[in-house]
């Protein structure tokens, strides 16, 4: 199972530092692969954090690292769980005109929303 984990608040200092201890300490959770994204939020200096461990079960190509996000960058996601019926999913929003560039079901979630 992977580990997941974030913040949202006001910006910190060094908020690098402290996402690397979270990823530290997820580091069973998700042996496979970390990633770790900060954004600003137009929100008074507010700063969202995601930082992921993966553990690689589908899609075991890099690509499929998280956190995640649509081609122009306005949706992202971290995510842990298995959808099962992924592959029924991903052909029908490719029917809808949807293209991916992974395998992964974590990206059929993302552009299904």
């Amino acid at each position: 199972m992977c580990g997941i984990a974030g913040w949202i608040g006001p910006r910190v200092e060094n908020p690098q530092y402290r996402a690397a201890g979270m990823s530290s300490a997820l580091r069973h959770r998700g042996p496979d692969a970390e990633g770790t994204e900060f954004l600003d939020l137009n929100t008074g200096g507010n700063q969202l954090a995601l930082v992921h461990r993966r553990l690689a079960i589908i899609d075991l190509n890099a690509d499929s690292n998280q956190p995640m996000h649509i081609d122009d960058g306005r949706l992202r996601i971290i995510f842990n769980g298995e959808i099962y019926n992924y592959i029924e999913l991903r052909q029908e929003l490719i029917g809808l005109g949807h293209h991916f560039r992974t395998r992964s079901d974590t990206e059929v979630l993302l552009r299904a929303y």
